[in-house]
């Protein structure tokens, strides 16, 4: 594979090569517009090596850095807190960034590896889909927790999930043991292979045992914010007042549909069930404690590093690890 240089960038990218090192170095006195063609540039040539060639005489530790989508979810707080916490080698620096969900992570992989010395990644939160394929020249172990990158292109990525398809199946079968038919499905878009479209699938098996289909007037796609959630709840509701229970895709969406529906005077579990994922632990401080699938974050942080560690030490190769969670039935789902 070709080997770019910072002029090569500035010319592909029509810039000056002190606007491409601004770039790099993340001034703010660069556009929007141009930091995104310059990073785009770098994205499509793997430009990744060169800070990290300077970063070797510059250091004698390493860095891995903790790349968090998402910066007010509290589950990836508490799995980032928990992986900050894990035993580690006394030269290892953790760095952790925290980026919008609507954000690129994989460019900011690449816009990282170009600033500083990395020598390991772990991706918290992301999405497997077309983005990802920027990452495939990239020689620098990672790792994604709670999504699988198994059958990717992506040789130096290994994972840790949850078994995602199987923890939503029990949690939807669990609604509809309890005598619900219209149940709400609340998630993020079913597109790309991640945590979100396995619930989905999920979900749908536990409807199909059933003979029943996922209608899909009542799945209810929303960002994972408590603000988009209630709204989105507050829509559904009001055009659906028969639908009787809600599969929620994380604690924050069933949070902020538990407050819609109290705010439309529906009353959790009388009239409508909710069940969440994740097991954040304001959950079993709310009124009603909210049912949920615990995911086991002590043992995807400490996994997710040891996977990581492996890669780094030994140059072990990718590894895929699928993980129990639990369903837990709480106060927000009727007997």
């Amino acid at each position: 594979m070709k080997i770019y240089t910072i002029r090569d960038i500035a010319e592909m990218a029509h810039v000056s090569v002190t606007t491409v090192s601004r770039v790099l170095n993340d001034r703010p006195d660069v556009s929007r517009e141009t930091k995104e063609r310059v990073r785009r540039v770098m994205a499509e040539c793997h430009f990744v090596g060169n800070a990290n060639a300077r970063g070797l005489k510059q250091a004698d530790g390493e860095s891995v850095a903790l790349i968090i989508r998402g910066r007010n979810n509290p589950f990836l707080n508490a799995l980032t807190e928990t992986m900050l916490r894990c035993p580690r080698r006394e030269k290892t620096a953790l760095l952790t960034e925290y980026i919008d969900e609507r954000d690129d992570e994989f460019l900011r992989a690449l816009t990282l590896l170009n600033r500083q010395r990395i020598a390991g990644l772990i991706f918290l939160g992301s999405r497997i889909d077309q983005r990802c394929e920027v990452l495939n020249g990239v020689n620098v172990p990672m790792v994604f927790a709670t999504v699988s990158t198994e059958g990717t292109a992506m040789e130096r990525a290994s994972s840790v999930t949850m078994d995602d398809r199987e923890m939503a199946r029990q949690a939807v079968e669990a609604l509809l043991a309890r005598g619900h038919e219209q149940i709400a499905v609340f998630g993020g878009r079913r597109t790309g292979d991640d945590s979100l479209v396995l619930r989905a699938l999920g979900a749908e098996d536990a409807l199909r045992s059933h003979g029943k289909a996922l209608d899909e007037a009542h799945y209810v796609e929303t960002r994972l914010t408590l603000q988009d959630a209630y709204e989105s709840g507050l829509a559904f509701f009001r055009r659906s007042p028969r639908a009787d229970a809600a599969f929620c895709m994380s604690d924050t969406v069933a949070l902020g549909v538990m407050r819609a529906l109290t705010d439309l005077g529906r009353r959790v579990p009388q009239d409508v069930s909710v069940i969440g994922v994740d097991g954040v632990e304001i959950g079993r401080y709310t009124i009603p404690r909210l049912s949920t699938v615990v995911q086991p974050v002590e043992e995807i942080a400490r996994d997710s590093m040891a996977v990581l560690r492996d890669m780094m030490e030994n140059h072990a190769p990718a590894r895929h690890i699928t993980l129990k969670g639990k369903l837990e039935i709480r106060e927000s789902v009727r007997d």
